[in-house]
């Protein structure tokens, strides 16, 4: 393990970025894209969050990361990182995949905590991930906190964890869950 934080931080992002690309089922990718990101211990900017530039897409059926791993690469997927961090600081790493109620029941069945808001009820003039992560950190961060969209939007689901490996560990257990139903 590099001793330089930056370094690290890459390594590890690279490792579950070829993880995913490998074993993630790609029904998991939403039409936006996924992204996976990781920030330096205490992160505050987005530029302190590394991620995959371009995202990961869906591309012949398979998983396929568009870009490389960078800092500064995502400033959405970062605000939810930089988000849970000022509630627990151990927990650095998000990824974002398609929302289903199946995958839900699943994540549900995995027994991790999963939080959900309402992007209807966002207030005026703050960012959906600030507000919307924040509302489902008060009392803990939780494992999962998914949105079912709104209008132009998305319905999203993301998973948390203290760092890639615990993020992809989950995305593989309903990846796997998944191929069989």
């Amino acid at each position: 393990m590099p001793d330089d934080p930056r370094e690290s931080v890459l390594s590890e992002l690279r490792e579950a970025v070829q993880v995913l690309s490998r074993e993630m089922n790609a029904v998991l990718i939403p039409e936006v894209g996924s992204n996976i990101a990781y920030g330096l211990p205490g992160a505050r900017e987005p530029e302190e969050v590394a991620a995959v530039q371009g995202r990961i897409v869906r591309l012949s059926g398979k998983v396929h990361p568009v870009g490389q791993v960078a800092f500064g690469a995502s400033d959405h997927v970062a605000r939810i990182v930089i988000t849970t961090i000022r509630f627990d600081p151990l927990v650095r790493c998000a990824a974002n995949i398609r929302y289903s109620s199946e995958a839900i029941e699943i994540l549900e069945d995995m027994f991790l905590d999963v939080c959900s808001f309402d992007r209807t009820a966002e207030p005026p003039g703050v960012k959906t991930m600030d507000w919307g992560v924040a509302s489902c950190c008060r009392q803990g961060v939780p494992d999962v906190i998914y949105d079912l969209g709104a209008v132009g939007k998305e319905p999203m689901i993301r998973l948390l964890g203290e760092d890639p490996s615990a993020v992809v560990k989950n995305i593989l257990k309903l990846s796997a869950r998944m191929n069989k139903e």
